[in-house]
């Protein structure tokens, strides 16, 4: 029953097991949540213990597991939570998109100790072709960059060092910068002025301070103050 243009989502809890019939782009949008309409995803309505073998699951067994019988609240359950079977075109892609996503990563996260600055995305993906680490596409990308800074640093220097800023935003630009400059670290500290002003120490990525810095400056015009406390 498996094929390009079907595919099987799985789901087991307490050695029950179930399985539904969905189309694979659809389905993969459904979990990352590009869509919501459940009924675009199904091939039938009907949950299986066994796709392949056409073998229903009974309303006993359902209700037992997911406390009902309704095949689109059941679906649901089993897209968010189970595992989908891949196509090899989207797993291809999954893979593609995760490479570029952790080289990403450690460009804006990792410097060079020598320099104090960030490789260029090419050369950490030249790097990463000669340590041949399997990406996987599930695993989320700071695991994998974590892992992959420590195979790499032996043919290229790399270090994801970490800084303090000390940042205060004048009242105009406050509201507007705050919700953009969290993107950048983590806020250890913070407080709003008596005149409006923000004033807050966040922690960041040595690899992401000139970033931070042009952003900071394009939102407040140049009157955002920061400095580095360690």
């Amino acid at each position: 029953m498996m094929s390009e243009k079907y595919t099987i989502a799985r789901f087991t809890k307490d050695k029950a097991h179930f399985e539904i019939l969905v189309k694979p782009n659809k389905a993969l949008s459904y979990r990352t949540g590009k869509i919501s309409g459940i009924t675009e995803v199904l091939a039938t309505d009907l949950i299986f213990v066994d796709a392949n073998k056409g073998k229903k699951a009974s309303e006993e067994q359902m209700q037992s597991v997911f406390e009902t019988t309704n095949p689109h609240e059941i679906a649901d359950i089993i897209l968010k939570k189970g595992t989908l079977q891949l196509t090899t075109e989207q797993r291809h892609k999954m893979i593609d998109d995760k490479r570029k996503q952790i080289i990403d990563f450690i460009s804006r996260q990792a410097v060079d100790p020598k320099t104090k600055l960030p490789h260029p995305p090419l050369r950490i993906e030249n790097a990463m072709k000669q340590v041949r680490y399997p990406i996987d596409p599930y695993k989320p990308v700071e695991e994998q960059a974590r892992d992959i800074v420590k195979l790499l640093r032996p043919i290229l220097p790399l270090r994801i060092e970490q800084i303090s800023l000390s940042v205060t935003i004048p009242v105009q630009y406050a509201a507007r910068a705050y919700g953009s400059i969290k993107s950048f670290g983590q806020i250890r500290k913070e407080e709003w002025r008596a005149d409006g002003s923000w004033y807050g120490i966040i922690e960041m990525s040595a690899g992401v301070y000139a970033s931070f810095l042009n952003k900071l400056g394009h939102i407040t015009k140049g009157n955002g103050q920061t400095k580095i406390i360690n």
